[in-house]
């Protein structure tokens, strides 16, 4: 089902492996030449900045190839042949990343991504204009447009599959999201749609990792099941999670309270205590390093909502105060774990064993660089209108002293 080969992608895997060894001085010289001529492979990698710029190249491209088609074949079509034309787009934009990757033997190099995210804007386009009318999401949708989001999430489940693009299954979530609200008016049920059909996704995937520990799937798996926790977390916590996706507001005490009965609001701020402990706990003992970030999110999400959820008063010191806490308990932790025997305790240590962090503070450093509204940099300071420069004896060439 998976369109790469087992064998390249364990190579690969391996490759990445090879190099961040020898990048921290695991290896030889020698020793790294030596494997790395066993560690050959087809595919066709980049690295992350020509990935994201090959990315929105090619979805700039596939737009602007769409919008050409219509503004010269089809002058004002009609909703459903517009549609009829988007389906056929989603299809072409599918067929071309498959090719992107048989053929060219591309691997997350931004083209063939890109291709794939546009087969499922396509799809969930061509279905609400060929098949339903009206707008995307309005306060009373029709049951039977549910269909689209359910396509969406049935599309980017599919790519997560064939592909191993984590973010489809993430655009897969969200689809969940917006389906619940088709079902049904109410925040509790939809809530719980939300939460149920996280559940199940997240034992089906603890079931499937079962019997991919040791090899390549697992990475993937595990940011899977991260997203998962994270996903149930914010629809339990009330204070977070809004399914009114057009206001984008975060929901306030007292309008959460009000819009959930008293046995669910308050038996969803007991679970935002219960669930991180036990994320916590599930990537402790699986040595899982998403898991354990997802569950340490949770617990300082829990801490930051605690005081909306009782309803009571915030204060300007409260992220001093939380800050001191996570401080806190980082040095304890750090502590701790450097005074176990060579610094390592039940196979969890302080030290730095891998340069991926590394790399992912250089690419979030340069990403924020890249987003930050104004420059580092202080501009230049320019003198007052009435500020004259002068008193010399003599200004040279001819000029007056007051030059």
């Amino acid at each position: 089902m998976r369109i790469y080969g087992a064998s390249s992608e364990e190579t690969l895997r391996a490759r990445r492996l090879l190099t961040d060894w020898a990048g921290e001085g695991y290896l030889t010289k020698a020793q790294y030449q030596v494997l790395e001529q066993e560690t050959v492979f087809e595919l066709r990698t980049t690295n992350i900045f020509l990935r994201l710029v090959l990315f929105l190249f090619t979805l700039i491209s596939v737009g602007a190839t769409a919008g050409l088609f219509f503004v010269v074949f089809l002058s004002r079509p009609s909703e459903q042949t517009a549609g009829v034309f988007f389906l056929i787009f989603a299809a072409v934009c599918y067929a071309a990343a498959e090719v992107a990757v048989s053929k060219a033997r591309l691997y997350r190099y931004g083209i063939e991504e890109a291709l794939a995210v546009c087969s499922v804007g396509f799809l969930c386009a061509g279905m609400q204009a060929a098949f339903f009318s009206g707008s995307p999401y309005s306060p009373k949708p029709d049951a039977g447009e549910s269909l689209v989001p359910a396509a969406g999430a049935a599309l980017s489940l599919w790519i997560w599959r064939r592909f191993g693009f984590s973010y489809a299954f993430l655009a897969a979530m969200i689809f969940v999201v917006f389906l619940s609200g088709y079902w049904t008016s109410s925040h509790s049920a939809q809530h719980l749609i939300v939460v149920v059909f996280y559940a199940i996704g997240l034992a089906g995937i603890a079931a499937v990792r079962s019997r991919h520990r040791l090899d390549y799937l697992d990475e993937g798996y595990s940011l899977v099941e991260a997203f998962l926790w994270l996903g149930i977390y914010l629809a339990i916590n009330l204070q977070l999670s809004s399914f009114n996706l057009l206001a984008q507001q975060l929901w306030s005490a007292t309008r959460a309270a009000a819009e959930f009965a008293r046995p669910i609001y308050w038996t969803t701020w007991v679970l935002i205590w219960c669930l991180p402990p036990i994320v916590l706990a599930r990537g402790i003992r699986q040595k899982d390093r998403f898991v354990i970030a997802v569950g340490t999110i949770t617990a300082i999400l829990t801490f930051v909502t605690n005081k909306p959820y009782l309803g009571w008063p915030r204060h300007t010191w409260d992220p001093m105060l939380l800050g001191i806490l996570l401080t806190g308990v980082a040095l304890f932790i750090r502590g701790w774990l450097a005074r176990g025997p060579g610094g390592i305790r039940n196979g969890f240590t302080a030290a730095r064993l891998s340069g991926k962090d590394k790399q992912w503070i250089n690419a979030g450093a340069t990403l924020f660089g890249l987003l930050s509204p104004q420059p580092i940099t202080p501009a230049p300071q320019t003198s007052g209108p009435d500020f004259r420069f002068g008193g010399g004896a003599s200004g040279g060439g001819g000029a007056s002293g007051d030059f």
